[in-house]
């Protein structure tokens, strides 16, 4: 009798600022916490049933939750307590998540289904940048990179979950996603010399798929470290997130070669951008864009400035 087969889904969405209610300001000059525009407890609420209704319609589509969900934009372990007490997630979802040093208090998260794979380890790596021309300040700092070690179909996976420092200001963050990035490939390929285990990064790296920071990242020498199935979606111009007129596909999920042997019992099957039309802007001349809930200080009352990204998945029993 030949081996059955089943498919399982890995997550990625940048949620863009999820932040709990805002306390009100005691004066209008006084920043609030999130720094949105009079963000309160209905628009909160709206937010958290608008990402477990992204999960509502992946549901719909692939007859199935992702095993492994990654978030960014994540400011608390109370929003993600929320987030996994919606009915969608049937009480089957556990979360990690660690408070970083990042100045906009916005940090990466993994929900994972608890009743088909154990977390062995995890940790937030931190990176600390020291200024050329320190002024007032003398270091800058960024957001943690959360590694997870997980059992899954009885394989070890190494997750590495990443928001990369943004582009802005003639893109000066460039070198510091580099440094990450470096930082992420080193302990890979530490990793793969002590122990055969698979790896998965993924998260909002802030390069396109085919920049040369990713394509380096992916290469080691004339092997391939990590495999990017996003590259191809870019090429057809598949695209998780806009700024002004260019599409960007930010968002991506990276493999390591386990995933594509064909004697692994868990191979890779699909990637996708998860841009269903009612993530969409309802706006006429934002169409095909994500429905976003701020637009600069305005609320729109939307998902998120992304949309999530999806990998497809075999496994082989």
């Amino acid at each position: 009798m030949p081996n059955q087969s089943q498919e399982e889904l890995i997550f990625f969405y940048n949620v863009e600022n999820l932040f709990p209610p805002d306390e009100k300001a005691q004066h209008i000059l006084n920043p609030t916490d999130s720094g949105l525009r009079n963000w309160d407890e209905k628009r909160y609420e709206n937010k958290i049933k608008k990402i477990a209704h992204v999960l509502e319609l992946v549901k719909e589509e692939h007859q199935n939750l992702p095993v492994f969900i990654g978030l960014a934009e994540i400011s608390s372990d109370s929003v993600l307590e929320d987030i996994i007490k919606q009915p969608v997630f049937e009480n089957n979802y556990a979360f990690i998540q660690y408070e970083s040093m990042d100045e906009r208090g916005v940090d990466v998260a993994l929900l994972y289904d608890k009743t088909k794979c154990e977390i062995l380890d995890s940790e937030p790596i931190s990176f600390i940048f020291e200024f050329e021309n320190p002024g007032d300040e003398s270091f800058d700092t960024t957001r943690d990179v959360l590694f997870c070690k997980v059992k899954f179909k009885n394989k070890i996976i190494n997750f590495y979950v990443v928001h990369l420092p943004s582009k802005r200001d003639k893109d000066i963050n460039k070198p510091k996603r580099q440094y990450i990035l470096n930082n992420i490939k080193q302990r890979i390929l530490k990793e793969k010399q002590e122990n055969a285990e698979a790896f998965i990064v993924m998260g909002d790296f802030n390069e396109n798929a085919n920049d040369d920071l990713l394509e380096n990242f992916s290469s080691n020498g004339e092997n391939q470290l990590m495999i990017n199935p996003f590259s191809e979606l870019f090429r057809n111009k598949q695209f998780s997130t806009f700024h002004n007129s260019d599409g960007l596909l930010f968002d991506q999920i990276l493999l390591s070669s386990e995933f594509f042997t064909p004697n692994y019992p868990i191979n890779f099957e699909k990637a996708f951008v998860f841009n269903n039309i009612k993530l969409g802007s309802w706006d006429r001349k934002f169409h095909g864009r994500p429905f976003r809930t701020y637009a600069g200080t305005r609320y729109l009352g939307g998902y998120s400035d992304h949309f999530p990204v999806l990998v497809k998945l075999k496994i082989n029993e």
